[in-house]
């Protein structure tokens, strides 16, 4: 009788547990897959709308990183921190601009998140990957065009780097700093050259940036 009961008891803990397992599995595939009903049913019903993942992606960071507009806008909407952070640091905007998509971007800074944060910002991630959509509404939206990473990235230099030269051509029309340079003392110029992208090279110097390496002149 007693070992009927522990059973029994054993069987009605772990039958909670593994509902709350598979709610939580449904939610967070869910935000993955846009599926905005299911979130908006699972939430109703008690489920954190800031629920994350094992990495600390929030259901508006895999929904906004997957270009799921719809998912982003009801997340907003259900008061989801905009401005959380997973477990890399990175934000919902800047997963959606380094992405390109848009349409998710624009919800997201109607919504209140942040366009400029400390470190690598939307506007360098959507530099750095070549997204010009996107970093063309960021700079209207006020973003930061010399704001700059740990190690001195800004957006120029990062689209240095990827050889985005409308990028760069926007960046520059908005007074980006060419004299900006990474911890290594290599400049937006630098960069290109580095990376062959000769034509963001040229681009650059004839905004009046130089070559921030030293140069060593021997003296006889």
């Amino acid at each position: 009788m007693i070992k009927k009961f522990t059973f029994t008891a054993a069987v009605a803990l772990w039958l909670p547990f593994s509902a709350f397992a598979a709610t939580y599995d449904d939610l967070i595939n869910s935000a993955k897959m846009g599926d905005t009903r299911e979130v908006a049913e699972i939430v109703s019903k008690g489920a954190s709308v800031d629920s994350t993942d094992i990495e600390g992606n929030t259901l508006l960071m895999l929904a906004a990183r997957d270009g799921h507009v719809e998912t982003v806008s009801f997340l907003i909407k259900a008061r989801a921190k905009v401005n959380a952070r997973n477990s890399a640091g990175d934000t919902a905007l800047r997963l959606a601009a380094f992405r390109g998509h848009l349409k998710v971007v624009e919800a997201l800074v109607t919504g209140g998140a942040a366009v400029n944060t400390p470190g690598w910002t939307p506007l360098a991630y959507a530099a750095f990957n070549g997204q010009t959509e996107v970093a063309q509404y960021l700079i209207k939206a006020g973003a930061d065009v010399n704001a700059a990473s740990e190690n001195g990235t800004t957006p120029l230099i990062a689209a240095a780097r990827g050889g985005h030269l409308e990028i760069a051509k926007a960046l520059l029309a908005n007074k980006a700093d060419t004299a900006k340079a990474l911890d290594t003392g290599e400049t937006a110029i630098d960069v290109a050259l580095k990376f062959q992208n000769t034509d963001i090279a040229d681009l650059v110097r004839k905004a009046g940036g130089r070559s921030g390496r030293s140069v060593t002149i021997e003296v006889r």
